[in-house]
């Protein structure tokens, strides 16, 4: 089993690089192989470092001009090079089973959102996850259930993205994850 992790190039605060450590290990443990964004640096390196100090097998995709920049690992297993971020993206989701977000800035929502878009429109049927640590996404899951209210996302849709503020059961909770089963049909404005 492979699970894509998005997290940051930033550090955030310490605590962030804490639970980016311990989400590496956890999974190293359970014997799942990490694919992520291939940085040495922020949440991201503190990933790959946490799942190879505790055996795990890490695998990175980095665009070239990343590597330029000299934030590449150079402990992993593999480590893929792109030309472009939209390369970057759609190897890692080829590249993995599951997916889930971590603490981060723009970065990572980008990756969310758009691997949940590919989800919506059938592209996959991956199991999506948020570690919600310290309440850090509780605004955005606000967020996600007023679109709902709003009727811009069909609940089923919401049910895709499943979240826990602790990594172990957000895993074991996507390891039984079915994808909602959904057809979309033009509807009415919600009142």
């Amino acid at each position: 089993m492979r699970m894509c992790v998005f997290c940051g190039s930033s550090a955030g605060r310490v605590r962030h690089m804490e639970t980016a450590a311990g989400v590496g290990r956890v999974l190293a443990e359970r014997g799942i192989e990490v694919v992520y964004g291939g940085g040495r640096i922020g949440t991201m390196g503190a990933v790959a470092d946490g799942a190879l100090n505790a055996g795990g097998s890490v695998i990175g995709v980095i665009p070239q001009h990343m590597i330029e920049w000299e934030i590449a690992h150079d402990g992993l297993a593999e480590l893929h090079v792109v030309d472009t971020m939209h390369q970057r993206k759609a190897l890692m989701a080829d590249l993995s089973d599951a997916f889930v977000a971590l603490p981060g800035g723009a970065g990572t929502m980008d990756e969310l959102f758009e691997i949940w878009t590919w989800a919506q429109l059938g592209l996959h049927a991956k199991p999506i996850g948020l570690l919600n640590t310290g309440g850090f996404y509780d605004h955005l899951i606000a967020l996600i259930d007023h679109m709902v209210a709003e009727g811009f996302l069909k609940a089923p849709y919401r049910e895709m993205v499943l979240v826990d503020d602790e990594i172990g059961r957000l895993v074991d909770r996507m390891a039984e994850y079915e994808p909602p089963a959904y057809e979309w049909v033009e509807d009415a404005p919600v009142q």
